[in-house]
């Protein structure tokens, strides 16, 4: 792995610990009880990370756990470990090719099934899982990928991302 992205990768890292620290709290983290919380941005660093590589998107959603279990819960923290699983699968579709915004999308439905399934083990019901969690979900991560392609954009016109190679499509 290159240095620059080991770099931006801690750096995205660093980011995804401290949105739930800093946001927590506040209005801009929205808590249905028991389990659902959408905190704005808080998936923009797993989604820069896809634009990396699968080894820094699994690390910056290791790092999103973290900062939502030490600001929220484990269940939360939990949730947040999913972002491994989606970012992990979006680099892999980026790395061949796919377009970001394509890429944001198809991580949408990966993205809410996995936070609402975590929550199966916790004891939450169906409807709570599901329906608040799985929805929520869905609807944080299209707002969020909104923010997140404004931010990739710019980074790529800065020469700080590169746009995937349409030569790994064969």
């Amino acid at each position: 792995m290159k240095t620059k992205n080991i770099v931006i990768g801690g750096m995205l890292t660093g980011l995804a610990i401290m949105i739930p620290l800093i946001f927590g709290g506040t209005p801009l983290m929205i808590v249905i009880p028991p389990g659902f919380t959408a905190t704005i941005a808080s998936h923009l660093p797993s989604m820069l990370a896809m634009a990396i590589s699968p080894g820094v998107a699994i690390m910056v959603g290791v790092g999103s756990a973290l900062g939502f279990t030490l600001r929220v819960s484990a269940v939360v923290g939990a949730r947040a470990l999913t972002h491994s699983v989606f970012g992990g699968i979006g680099a892999l579709a980026y790395e061949n090719g796919m377009p970001f915004w394509a890429v944001l999308l198809i991580t949408t439905p990966i993205h809410a099934l996995s936070e609402a399934l975590i929550l199966l083990p916790f004891g939450f019901d169906f409807y709570q899982a599901l329906v608040v969690t799985g929805v929520g979900t869905a609807i944080h991560h299209l707002i969020d990928s909104a923010i997140t392609l404004t931010v990739y954009h710019s980074l790529v016109h800065l020469s700080i991302l590169k746009k995937p190679s349409l030569q790994k499509r064969s």
